[in-house]
């Protein structure tokens, strides 16, 4: 519960245990007795693409204090004690609005299971007080439930930036044929556009983060007002100096919320810088005597789009694999994100009708997924590549807490295969989209928040996330 108390001191919460500031909780536990599985695409068939069974539904734990009038309830859905599955409600009176509705990928010990979706039985009943969704990037983990919740849910408005609709019709129509007919949408067009729902007043701003089109998003009440920045890094000049200034937020209504992601906290040293990272990339891709694999995100529409620009310069041919991948950047191409020449892209399936160092591959599969494209070309499951000792490969990509099994088995194997490795603990081939300490105190410092709340990211990182 936030009151509107404008001499309230800035206070930092690890977690959300103790606080007053929330006095509706779900149950962080996540557990697979409090989740909403999906399973694999054949048991889905007969499932009406949900998997639910009885004995684990989940039973959100609602503080027991009733309804007040005039105040800001914020109740995290998911992406609190773990990563992914991001989706936070913002209450105030009868007016609801949602931050993103991410899915969270399977781990190890669940077989089967293809994603996990935020459990929304707190806002059964309360649809018709859902003034508006935002989704702050395209990314997801912000936006991969989206298709079924927002059906569950009753189809509110949603509201972003090109790009983050775009894909988010994309998973629609995955999801049910001209399903996207039914969205209703407000596309945010410039960063200084203002949308009021209800008695919530949503503004914007800019931030780094590595998809096109993020945003970070105001949310002002005549309680209190959250400033969430979503997922987000800070770009430094090569002075060290930030690229974008924060200070204006010091002038929104008090008392103000400062929600911060945490996947970052652990790192106490700022991150590369692009320049860096791109020149490095590039003396790779100018150097290299035989095939060049990067693995990646399918989000990572810049980088991908640079690569692609870059091995152009070089008289190289592009092939794409992964499906995701190959959407994302046809979805670029239309939205005019990307401009590729003729020629440049090849299918995979050619790759063998050109010399060596004419190739570059761009997958998915870095952080070791079963069935991802790059894990298929180490397992040996690919359809048209295979290893050779002269391929290098590269990772661009940082670790998802969770995945260092899996990353480090993918490793091992290319190892045994290929004698050129590149990751990020060799040479800068990856800047992160997620802020490290450094940039955290220097987003505080420019912002001074009355509260500070960290989000995203397992229990361990909330908690150094505090100090």
């Amino acid at each position: 519960m936030i009151e509107n108390n404008s001499t309230s001191k800035q206070r930092n919460f690890g977690g959300f245990g103790g606080s007053t500031l929330l006095v509706a909780k779900t149950d962080n536990k996540f557990t697979p007795k409090n989740r909403h599985f999906h399973r694999n695409q054949q048991q889905k068939k007969t499932n009406n693409h949900q998997f639910k069974r009885t004995d684990w539904s989940a039973k959100p734990v609602v503080a027991e204090e009733p309804m007040h009038r005039d105040v800001l309830r914020i109740i995290p859905l998911g992406g609190c004690e773990e990563v992914g599955r991001n989706m936070t409600v913002f209450e105030y009176n009868e007016d609801i609005v949602i931050l993103d509705m991410g899915i969270q990928f399977p781990e190890e010990d669940m077989p089967g299971i293809d994603y996990i979706i935020p459990n929304t039985k707190y806002l059964i009943g309360k649809e018709k007080r859902i003034r508006g969704v935002i989704f702050s990037h395209g990314h997801l983990d912000h936006i991969g439930a989206a298709p079924i919740l927002l059906e569950k849910l009753g189809n509110p408005t949603i509201i972003g930036r090109n790009l983050t609709i775009a894909l988010i019709k994309h998973k629609q129509e995955d999801y049910k044929k001209n399903s996207a007919n039914n969205l209703k949408v407000i596309s945010v067009k410039t960063l200084e556009d203002r949308i009021v729902l209800g008695k919530f007043v949503i503004k914007f701003f800019k931030v780094e983060h590595s998809i096109m089109d993020a945003m970070g998003v105001v949310i002002e009440t005549p309680s209190a007002t959250v400033i969430h920045p979503g997922d987000w890094t800070m770009e430094r000049d090569k002075e060290g100096l930030p690229t974008i200034d924060y200070t204006h937020l010091q002038n929104l209504p008090k008392p103000t919320v400062l929600m911060l992601e945490s996947l970052g906290s652990l790192h106490v040293h700022r991150s590369g810088n692009y320049e860096d990272m791109y020149k490095n990339l590039t003396e790779i891709l100018s150097s290299a005597q035989g095939r060049i694999i990067i693995g990646t995100f399918s989000s990572q529409i810049e980088r991908i789009k640079w690569v692609i620009e870059a091995a152009q310069e070089l008289g190289k041919k592009v092939a794409l694999d992964g499906y995701s991948m190959k959407m994302n950047i046809e979805i670029a191409q239309q939205l005019g994100y990307i401009k590729i020449k003729k020629g440049a892209l090849i299918d995979i399936k050619k790759v063998d009708d050109y010399h060596d160092n004419q190739v570059v591959v761009i997958c998915t599969g870095a952080q070791g997924e079963e069935n991802a494209v790059l894990v298929r070309i180490v397992n040996g499951e690919h359809k048209t590549l295979r290893l050779k000792k002269s391929d290098t490969v590269i990772f661009s990509s940082s670790i998802i807490p969770g995945n260092e099994r899996s990353i480090q088995r993918l490793k091992d194997n290319i190892y045994r295969q290929c004698d050129n490795v590149i990751h990020g603990e060799i040479m800068d081939v990856h800047v992160s989209g997620h802020a490290t300490r450094e940039d955290i105190v220097e987003m505080i410092r420019q912002v001074k928040p009355t509260y500070f709340i960290p989000v995203y990211a397992n229990y361990y990182f909330l908690k150094r996330h505090q100090f």
